[in-house]
């Protein structure tokens, strides 16, 4: 099959053997894939932000899928032909998403929704859980106060309806011309990127909010932002700021869940959940996916075709 790898600064397209489904697992035949701001690192092969030391040339690329089920091991409750999504949570593997065929562990992996695309359903497993396991970490229910930052992104903008969806009140920040979407997801308020994060929420929601998530990276910025003893939420591993005045500061990174990812298609086929699709590229142009998403200003996420 067909498969890209990483390491050595750009996506590698290469052929290797068909993988086999073990215990516990699925082989499923890719029908869509995404680009994720993490495949740019695993690219590069950069991966010291992570607590990977060495450098490696081979790993495989692409963290989320969209596809059929081809072949089943032992133990597994899914049937061949069944139409899933998954999400591929391990690093050092030799080829991942970005390939014909992926082998999940079928604790990553939930039905697709129905009346969706396999373009769009692709978009779905790392953002959305990432979203989703950020708003428990902050404690995001209910009547609580939430500061999104970077909210127009891929990731930000499930942030922003998830919570939402929770009940929660949420502040906004993205560039000038998002405001319309970002408001449309669910936000109640929104900040211009540029704009004093701190003082504009604080004017906002006086004493400040009580939790943020920050998926822009702004740091003490957003901190700032929070209420004493509230909950700051970062989505990048070395990012996080210090603790100040009580704050609870916590990483976020991504983690296979299919009772959550299920729960997120059932939003989707319920209306609920907006995926958005960016732009499609099939395999052999994955380098210039990369590119574009590394540019910055991709709104919704780029989508792999075998």
């Amino acid at each position: 099959m067909r498969a890209l790898i990483g390491g050595s600064g750009a996506p590698r397209l290469v052929e290797v053997p068909v993988p086999t489904a073990g215990p516990g697992q699925v082989r499923i035949r890719t029908a869509a894939a995404t680009v994720n701001p993490f495949d740019l690192a695993v690219a590069s092969g950069k991966l010291a932000d992570y607590g990977v030391a060495r450098r490696l040339d081979s790993y495989g690329l692409g963290f989320d899928v969209a596809g059929t089920v081809d072949q089943i091991g032992d133990g597994v409750a899914f049937q061949a032909g069944e139409e899933v999504i998954g999400l591929v949570a391990r690093l050092e593997l030799p080829t991942k998403a970005q390939a014909e065929y992926v082998v999940v562990d079928a604790t990553a992996v939930a039905r697709a929704p129905r009346g969706r695309t396999a373009v769009e359903a692709a978009t779905i497993p790392l953002n959305a859980l990432t979203a989703w396991q950020a708003l428990d970490r902050a404690g995001v229910g209910p009547g609580r106060t939430l500061l999104v930052t970077g909210a127009a992104g891929a990731v930000g903008g499930y942030l922003v309806e998830l919570a939402a969806l929770r009940g929660a009140r949420v502040a906004a920040v993205a560039g000038a011309a998002d405001e319309k979407e970002a408001r449309e997801l669910g936000a109640e308020w929104f900040v211009p990127r540029g704009e004093d994060v701190a003082s504009a929420v604080r004017a906002l929601v006086p004493g400040g909010v009580d939790a943020v998530v920050d998926a822009a990276v702004l740091g003490l910025a957003a901190l700032d932002a929070v209420r004493d003893g509230g909950a700051f939420v970062a989505l990048s591993s070395g990012v996080a700021p210090v603790a100040l005045r009580g704050t609870d500061v916590a990483t976020v990174l991504f983690r296979a869940d299919a009772h959550q990812l299920a729960e997120v298609v059932r939003l989707v086929e319920d209306g609920r959940l907006t995926l958005r699709v960016a732009d499609t590229y099939p395999l052999e142009r994955a380098a210039e996916a990369h590119a574009r998403l590394a540019a910055g200003g991709v709104r919704g996420r780029l989508v792999l075709v075998p």
